[in-house]
Order: C-alpha cells, then structure tokens, then sequence
C-alpha cells in the first residue's frame, strides 16, 4: 500500500511526533491535513512540510468544533490521533484524581470522541492510529495514573480492529522522545533526565518524533498491520 494521493487527517499534527508524521507522510505522497488549537504554530508547521499539506485550527476538546470540521465531508484515508495531554502523573498517595480525571478527559476521551467523530468519514480501508505511551506497560513509580489512560487506549485495539474491519486499527507506543512535550521541564533538568533514561536503554539514547512518526506511517502503508500496538522505546523492556 502506498500513501500517494491519499488522504491523511493527522490530529494534534502541529508539533512533535504529529508534526513529524505530517511531514514524512506528505513526503510519501500523501494529502495531508493537520489539526491543532494554535493556528500560527499550525501555519508555520505545514509551510515547512514539503508536499501537500493544509493546516486547520480545530480544538477537538470543542465538540462542537468537531462536529464541524467534520460536517463539511471531506473522506480520510487514514486518522491519527497524535494528541497528548500531561495530566494524572504522580505518586499515588498524593495524586489528586481531579487531576486523573483531567488526563483521561485530555487524551482518553479525547481520542474516542474523535474516532467517532471521524467514523463516517473514513473511507472502507481507511486506517486508524492512535499515539499512547510506554507509560502503559512500564512499572515506574509516579506513573499508574498515566499507565490508566494509556492502557486504556491500548487495551482497545484489538477490539476496534475487529468490530471496524476492513478498516485498520493500531497504535504506537513510544518511549521516551525528545519533543515538545518535555517543555515544561527546566532544560538542564531534562537533559539530566535524558541521559538518565538513555543509560538504561539498549540503543543508549532518547528517541527523536522523526523515529515515531516512522512507525505511524508504517501503520499507515502496511495493510496487514492491525490490532498492534508498536512500540518505539530503543529497547525498553519493562
């Protein structure tokens, strides 16, 4: 299967992984269109994707947002969900389930209510890709609440694969990657991190979105990949 001419609805594709995914697959040929809440940011993103790239500000916590963007009818081929949210991390005896409750509404629900939304709008061999996390299956302290949301996600895959077949369901699950995502954090203490992490890790470094976005568009082009959950951790074994 190859992504040329087809249509590629990439939502959360401003930044990071979704960016990087955006980008490589308008390089493969595709027609992408990529979605997020900061329009500049959006605009500047897509002038630097060589190919066919659109970029529409659409909050997808906005349901009725949603509904629009989707109403004007426009078939996909294939949808990723790259959005990602920061909430619900933490030790559990201090770790307020507002806060949980925030990080399963900012990705859990947040992804469903899209894929429903798209549902009617994705062509019969469409393929679906959700972005969760490592986070899923890692036993670190300070992250149950994040292995929730993610687990949770991944958990159904299988099950969308089947009910939605011959439309294609997987995810990709990455480790720890050097995107945006990682802002919020002073520099040298994330460098720290970093290198914390690498040193643990088989391939001996963090990952870059470039290498994600690699395995989504795997998702994308193979069609005898469903049901799977990839994961891309340099060799984390958890």
């Amino acid at each position: 299967m190859t992504l040329d001419g087809r249509r590629v609805l990439v939502m959360g594709g401003s930044s990071g992984i979704g960016a990087a995914t955006a980008a490589l697959a308008a390089a493969r040929g595709a027609e992408v269109v990529l979605t997020g809440r900061d329009e500049a940011r959006l605009a500047a993103t897509a002038a630097g994707i060589e190919g066919k790239a659109t970029a529409r500000r659409v909050d997808a916590a906005d349901e009725g947002a949603l509904a629009a963007f989707f109403a004007e009818g426009t078939a996909y081929d294939a949808l990723v969900l790259a959005l990602s949210g920061g909430s619900g991390g933490g030790p559990i005896a201090d770790l307020d389930l507002a806060d949980l409750r925030a990080g399963f509404e900012g990705k859990f629900w947040l992804h469903l209510r899209i894929l429903q939304a798209a549902l009617p709008h994705l062509t019969e061999d469409a393929a679906v890709t959700f972005l969760t996390a490592s986070s899923a299956r890692a036993a670190m302290p300070g992250t149950s609440g994040l292995a929730a949301i993610n687990g949770a996600l991944e958990a159904m895959v299988g099950p969308l694969a089947a009910e939605l077949a011959p439309r294609r369901v997987n995810a990709v699950s990455p480790g720890v990657i050097a995107t945006p995502w990682w802002d919020a954090v002073p520099a040298a203490q994330r460098e720290a991190l970093f290198a914390e992490y690498a040193a643990g890790l088989p391939a001996g470094r963090v990952g870059t979105a470039e290498e994600v976005a690699g395995a989504v568009v795997l998702t994308l082009e193979n069609g005898y990949v469903t049901g799977a959950v990839i994961p891309v951790n340099g060799g984390f074994a958890p």
